[in-house]
């Protein structure tokens, strides 16, 4: 299947869970939190680029999808019984990530940069929901290179290789340093699944601002992940 494309994805702001966030609580807070939100909301530019890709065949240490090869063997387990996956960027454009760097205010430059990362995860959810209701899936679960040790960021080439030409469709290029332009993009692989799974679930970094779901040593450890 050819790239396939999302534009204009609906991406609205919720002020109670940006303060959540934040853990903003003063009136003078949240007036500051709401004006920044209206500043950042016409900056937001909700966009998706996927392919529908089948498995070609299963290793010991990955998988190869539609000719490309993965080297996970987290991933490789999540694909055991699994034909169909859908590798994917989603972005939310450079907008807001412009304002946030010209902004002379330390603080209201983070509290943009948060926004962003919600904004962002929003329209993944997005995404998700776009994939479960036009392939009937009940349950799906993504995950990114780079996210987990056993996963490596070095693995965004191949997957931006199998995507296309990603950079002229939605806007967002590789750098060599493996991380995305714009920064607020994310890219990975969709797969459907059973049971409900968060690659948070195997990572032990504490305080983490966008975990999921608790770290779970025991899954850890079927997954061969503990040192």
């Amino acid at each position: 299947m050819s790239l396939e494309t999302l534009n204009h994805i609906p991406v609205t702001l919720d002020h109670t869970e940006i303060l959540k966030k934040l853990g903003m609580k003063r009136d003078e807070e949240r007036t500051r939190v709401k004006r920044l939100m209206e500043v950042a909301q016409p900056l937001l530019s909700g966009r998706a680029a996927y392919r529908v890709c089948y498995m070609d065949e299963r290793l010991e240490d990955g998988v190869i999808v539609c000719g490309t090869r993965f080297r996970s063997k987290v991933l490789r387990k999540h694909l055991d019984k699994v034909e169909r996956v859908f590798p994917y960027v989603v972005t939310i454009g450079d907008g807001l990530e412009k304002k946030a760097r010209a902004c002379g205010d330390l603080l209201e430059s983070y509290v943009l940069d948060v926004i962003g990362n919600i904004a962002v995860a929003k329209a993944r959810a997005h995404l998700e929901e776009v994939f479960k209701n036009r392939f009937g899936l009940d349950g799906i679960a993504t995950m990114s290179p780079g996210q987990i040790k056993d996963w490596p960021i070095q693995d965004q080439r191949p997957l931006f290789s199998l995507l296309g030409d990603v950079e002229s469709t939605i806007g967002v290029a590789l750098q060599e340093s493996f991380f995305m332009t714009p920064a607020k993009s994310i890219s990975g692989l969709y797969f459907p699944t059973e049971v409900p799974f968060f690659t948070c679930q195997l990572c032990s970094r504490e305080k983490c601002p966008s975990r999921k779901a608790a770290y779970d040593g025991k899954l850890a450890g079927d997954y061969g992940l503990l040192e």
